[in-house]
């Protein structure tokens, strides 16, 4: 469970921010390719260059080690980090349900980095993240290299997730139509600026 609230937030490329994503929420952020989207999630993981305040509940980000945050305000990045050889070493520990609910072989973990297809680190990223059970979730374009079924189940994954854990979230996408389905609110990048998607 988790709320995300930003105060005069500055990240590169937008003006300064005022936002709350409250518990169990899910808000859409779109905006044209190169309008910040992506750098104003890394920012909140704290990854990136930013100004002004960003909460966990009712901490500061200063109040965190970098790595504690990042447990807590969990970023899935468009193209997902892999540094080993196997799925499995990038796991401290699975979640089988979820593989399955994702139509992921119960095996996954014994699979070669290099021969899984796009989407298939895309929906094991996602595992991964969810398997730290971060309270906030930043979601930059989580099912970009999808076909439909797979954007279906990852999107009822999400939905329950959020229901369940009461988890804050900030899902970025370039899709109308999934924002309307996904978002409890609409927002979008322009001119620098974070406005309410009407």
């Amino acid at each position: 469970m988790g709320s995300l609230t930003l105060k005069q937030f500055r990240s590169p490329l937008l003006e300064p921010i005022d936002l709350q994503v409250s518990a169990g929420e899910c808000i859409t952020l779109s905006g044209p390719s190169g309008s910040g989207k992506s750098r104003l999630l890394r920012a909140l993981a704290d990854l990136d260059p930013h100004q002004g305040e960003a909460w966990f509940d009712d901490k500061e980000m200063n109040a965190f080690s970098a790595p504690a945050w990042r447990r807590e305000v969990g970023l899935l990045p468009a193209e997902s980090a892999w540094w080993r050889e196997r799925v499995g070493d990038h796991f401290p520990r699975s979640d089988p349900e979820l593989m399955d609910r994702l139509d992921l072989s119960a095996d996954a973990m014994q699979w070669e980095i290099s021969r899984l297809s796009s989407g298939e680190r895309q929906r094991l990223a996602l595992v991964r993240l969810l398997c730290n059970r971060p309270g906030v979730l930043l979601l930059d374009e989580p099912t970009a290299n999808l076909d439909q079924k797979n954007i279906d189940r990852v999107e009822g994954v999400l939905r329950q997730w959020r229901r369940d854990n009461n988890t804050a979230v900030l899902w970025v996408t370039h899709d109308p139509e999934q924002q309307r389905r996904v978002g409890d609110r609409m927002w979008h990048i322009a001119d620098g600026r974070l406005q309410v998607k009407r």
